[in-house]
Order: structure tokens, then C-alpha cells, then sequence
């Protein structure tokens, strides 16, 4: 693990963030439907998990930009930027209808991704405690599939003035609409690390590499 202390002297987002960490401590999320219908198509195609596939773009995004890596130290008081942020995913158990908690580490390489992270839900398949073990994985931001309906609306709540700035992202079943297999996708982000322009862009970032991912899978089937 390893970060940037943050200079918040000269922090782009400076009035922003003292306002939202100490005035005002909020956090906002966004709802918003994104068209999987080419991923879920190529995923069909390729025998691999629309799933993982999805959770390997949504690293990508995330780990774009600095302004989804920030972490505030409330030890130190110490506004850090990790140099990568890893997926905190879910294996839900039928059985006693409870969730494990499975911290898989992301690789830009889709295959060692895709690999590792399959292999760490089978792992986690035998496990029925939750095992959240949060203070070893202070990088992981966490991913939950809501696998049993498509939603119109989440909204997920921490304690207030509790300053924690990684992602949380949820998704949803996709559903036909008009010919096309539309998904939900819902966003939190800490208001003292992102406005709406960046929350909003999360969503455009998850277009383009939706995009790029169908194209790139597809020729290397044609290859």
C-alpha cells in the first residue's frame, strides 16, 4: 500500500473540502441506468462473467483519477491519495442468506484480474463468517451486485461526520428497455472529495470504458 500525503494548501479542491469536512459533512450519491447491452453480449460470446467483467471496468474508472483514491487519516488528520484502490466484492451464501466479504486485488492486465478475482469468490464461497477485516485493506473501495432486482433508487448512509472518502458503488440486475439491456448503477462519493461533476463522470468514465473493453475483447476473438 502506498500514497501521496495530500498538500492541503494547495489542493485543487481546498474551499471544497474544508467546507464539506467541517462545516457541512455529507456525503452524495447518484443513481443513473448505463446500457451493458454490447458487454453483456461480448461477455456471452467470450464464456466469461458479465460480472467480473463489469468489476474490472469499474476499477479502471476508479483508479483514473486521484479524486477517487483520496483517504483521510483521522489519526493523523492526513488527506492521502493512494496509488491504487482495490475492489472490496461479495459472495452471498443461499444457504443462511448472509454476505462474505472477498478483498481481491485489481489488475490493469484484465486476465490476471479476471483469474485472481474468480478465484478469490470460489475461496470465499466456503467461508460463512464475514470476515470484514477492514484495517488490513485500507485501499480496497467496496463493489456490491444487488443480484435479486433491477432498482430505480439506492441510497446508503454512514455516520455522520464520519469523513470516508473512497467510492461505494452498488449495481443492480439489468432489464430490457426499448431493445436494450439497461443497468443501474448507484455511486457514493464523500462531498469534501467530489462535487457533482465528479460524481456524474464516474458514469461517462464507465461509458467510454465499456466501450473500449467490448472493443478490445472483440478483436482479440477475431485475432
Amino acid at each position: 500500500m502506498n500514497y501521496r500525503v495530500v498538500d492541503l494548501d494547495s489542493y485543487y479542491r481546498k474551499g471544497v473540502f474544508r467546507h464539506f469536512s467541517e462545516d457541512c459533512k455529507c456525503s452524495t450519491s447518484l443513481t443513473a441506468r448505463l446500457d451493458v447491452t454490447e458487454l453483456a453480449a461480448c461477455s456471452a460470446a467470450a464464456g466469461t462473467k458479465f460480472y467480473l467483467n463489469f468489476l474490472y471496468i469499474l476499477c479502471r474508472v476508479l483508479n483514473s483519477r486521484e479524486d477517487y483514491r483520496m483517504s483521510w487519516l483521522w489519526q493523523t488528520k492526513t488527506l492521502v491519495c493512494y496509488d491504487v484502490i482495490h475492489p472490496t466484492q461479495y459472495v452471498f451464501h443461499p444457504d443462511t442468506e448472509t454476505c462474505t466479504p472477498v478483498y481481491t486485488r485489481y489488475d490493469p492486465d484484465y486476465r490476471r484480474f479476471y483469474d485472481g478475482a474468480l478465484r478469490d469468490l470460489e475461496r470465499a464461497k466456503q467461508i460463512r463468517d464475514y470476515a470484514l477485516d477492514a484495517e488490513n485493506h485500507p485501499n480496497w473501495f467496496d463493489a456490491s451486485f444487488i443480484s435479486w432486482l433491477s432498482y430505480d433508487a439506492l441510497h446508503l448512509e454512514l455516520p455522520d461526520g464520519y469523513l470516508y472518502l473512497l467510492p461505494i458503488v452498488n449495481w443492480g440486475r439489468y432489464r430490457e428497455e426499448n431493445g436494450r439491456l439497461m443497468m443501474p448503477v448507484t455511486v457514493r462519493l464523500n462531498h469534501a472529495s467530489a462535487d457533482g461533476y465528479q460524481l456524474a463522470l464516474v458514469f461517462r468514465l464507465l461509458e467510454t470504458e465499456i466501450a473500449a473493453f467490448v472493443r478490445q475483447q472483440t478483436r482479440d476473438a477475431e485475432n
